[in-house]
């Protein structure tokens, strides 16, 4: 599989199967932050509805770590778009029919004469 390319895109440009297990690999990684949120933000809204002092000290701490979690997310989705970003360029550098511009559609170029 390694070295393997895969048309996906619907616009001909292909993806390295590398570039395509760090995608998987960042998703899972997300969505076992997602779930630890999910978990964390439970336990927060218990403590709060149960009005214990001790519960409610213990929640500065869940609230930081779950903002800890959503800047792990937020770094992790732009590893993503960089990785993304630099593949699709890649693969568009050798294309001469068109690349991709920042907007997602292609872009012709024309050869001019020297």
């Amino acid at each position: 599989m390694e070295g393997d390319t895969f048309s996906g895109l619907g616009n001909g440009t292909q993806i390295d199967s590398k570039v395509l297990h760090t995608f998987e690999k960042n998703f899972v990684q997300v969505q076992h932050i997602f779930d630890q949120n999910r978990l964390l933000i439970n336990e927060i809204n218990q403590n709060h509805e149960s009005k214990i002092p001790d519960n409610l000290s213990r929640n500065v701490g869940l609230i930081r770590e779950l903002n800890s979690n959503i800047r792990r997310v937020v770094d992790l989705y732009a590893d993503l778009s960089t990785s993304f970003t630099k593949s699709v360029e890649a693969s568009s550098e050798g294309d001469s029919s068109g690349a991709l511009r920042s907007d997602g559609k292609a872009g012709h170029k024309r050869n001019r004469p020297a």
